[in-house]
């Protein structure tokens, strides 16, 4: 009987109802499956049709992947500081304890990176309690602990204090080109040669002695977290919430991998979840930059770049190698949505998606290669004014009458009519001055934001910083020359 289809996995081993049922009754009488790659030992889990793996084999194929996956892309260097972003859920924690693998002294190639882990305390706008965010705080320190990297926690609300700058990209990405990925191999070798290192790998220093980056009172003051719930509640859907949340996400870990000096960023999201991200986005309106928001590297951020070294293995072998080899998680609860027969996008083709793996195992891995075809090249932005100012990517706007986003414009504006004339025409100034600065995604998104008022700090002064200097630089224009003056005498 396969494994996947008793533990209730997507997909199993079959391909339609009836096969599935003549195949549960075949093995009663017969042999057990031996393991495809030695040989010898009993499977225990199929991953796909004819893929049956023994526990050790499984971990070997588990730990391969990884490991090539790093080596193929060559943008991790040795000495890098990594910053390992984990949301507790299946696929970070194993992220994690494939690194800790991968830098014990027992493994054969060692990884050469310098890593960190940062959590990000969400549960304000999960609808828990308190005691329960605690709880949970309490047992993600556990675990972060004892890995012995130094790690940070932060809170959500801390994104609202995060300066305007992180709207910007850094200065990485330009200049010389810097070495190699051999030459840069060859010199950290030599490096650690000369220091006498003598334990053939990378030198970690002062790992376990830098924790947490909270002061006593563990959770943020009361006046924040009613400001960031305020900043939710004003949002009009569920879908709205879900980008603003991964907006402030994101932002907040950018933030500290610049404060600490890290180079790369590591993500958990898996095969299961870049195909169901990649047909959400293009949804949202977001598929010139579906090759930076999916892909194995995210460079839009300059001087941070994001990895995602676990986009493919699916949700299954994550499940499976977590239950083998006992990797604890924390799983946080999703998002509390006031009408649950309307979710968001994110959860309808999340829906969507895994119904199909059911029936047809090869859907994931079909959208998530379609995917690799796709050029990150439309992301990229020439210069600040055309660059959004949410997502950093490059602005799509080009034939801006002929798209289906501007009628909603023009009819929204009325709604800032009141009997305080100035005012409202204030407020619709500034919420019209907005759009020119973001992208077609976020044009969509952020009409859903609720009032100007409630918007990160952040976002708002770097929008009237970007708003100024666009209305100086035209006024700059429009000034004539001093030398056609006597011409026109």
């Amino acid at each position: 009987m396969c494994e996947a289809a008793a533990a209730g996995e997507d997909g199993g081993c079959g391909e339609d109802a009836a096969p599935a049922r003549r195949r549960r009754r075949a093995p009663g009488n017969s042999h057990p499956r031996t393991c495809v790659k030695c040989g010898q030992g009993s499977a225990a889990l199929v991953i796909r049709v004819g893929d049956a793996f023994c526990r050790g084999c499984f971990r070997e194929y588990f730990v391969h992947k990884f490991r090539a996956m790093l080596g193929k892309n060559r943008v991790i260097f040795p000495g890098d500081k990594v910053l390992l972003a984990l949301s507790g859920g299946p696929a970070s924690s194993a992220m994690l304890r494939q690194v800790q693998e991968g830098l014990s002294r027992e493994t054969a190639k060692r990884l050469r990176f310098i890593p960190g882990l940062i959590y990000v305390d969400e549960g304000a706008v999960r609808g828990q309690s308190p005691a329960q965010r605690e709880e949970s705080l309490a047992r993600m320190e556990t675990l972060l602990q004892a890995t012995g990297f130094p790690y940070h926690l932060a809170h959500l609300e801390q994104a609202l204090e995060l300066p305007a700058s992180i709207l910007r990209p850094g200065p990485g990405g330009s200049g010389e080109p810097g070495p190699s990925y051999k030459e840069a191999v060859e010199g950290f070798i030599q490096q650690q040669r000369q220091e006498g290192d003598g334990n053939g790998g990378t030198s970690l220093p002062s790992l376990g002695t830098q924790v947490g980056d909270l002061p006593a009172p563990r959770l943020p003051a009361a006046a924040r977290t009613q400001e960031l719930l305020r900043l939710f509640e004003a949002v009009e859907t569920p879908t709205a919430r879900e980008e603003l949340l991964q907006m402030l996400r994101i932002h907040l870990i950018l933030q500290t991998a610049r404060t600490r000096g890290y180079a790369k960023v590591m993500t958990g999201e898996s095969c299961t979840r870049v195909a169901i991200k990649l047909l959400t986005n293009l949804a949202l309106g977001r598929g010139a930059f579906l090759a930076v928001d999916t892909g194995f590297v995210d460079d839009r951020y300059g001087d941070v770049m994001v990895v995602r070294p676990m986009r493919e293995y699916m949700a299954k072998e994550i499940a499976f190698y977590n239950h083998f080899f006992d990797v604890p998680t924390v799983v946080a609860p999703p998002l509390p949505t006031k009408r649950q027969e309307k979710p968001s996008i994110h959860r309808l083709m999340e829906r969507f998606l895994l119904g199909l793996q059911e029936d047809f195992p090869s859907t994931i891995s079909t959208v998530y290669r379609t995917g690799e075809k796709l050029s990150p090249a439309p992301a990229k932005a020439s210069s600040e004014s055309q660059r959004c100012l949410l997502c950093l990517c490059a602005l799509d706007i080009a034939g801006e009458e002929e798209l289906a986003l501007e009628p909603t414009l023009i009819t929204e504006e009325p709604e800032w009519n009141g009997c305080c004339q100035d005012t409202a025409a204030a407020g619709a100034e500034s919420r019209a001055a907005f759009i020119p600065l973001l992208c077609y995604s976020c044009r969509l998104t952020f009409k859903e934001l609720g009032p100007l008022t409630t918007l990160p700090p952040y976002v708002r002064a770097e929008a009237q910083r970007r708003i100024r200097r666009a209305e100086m630089k035209q006024q700059s224009q429009e000034v004539p020359l001093e030398d056609e003056e006597p011409s026109e005498g």
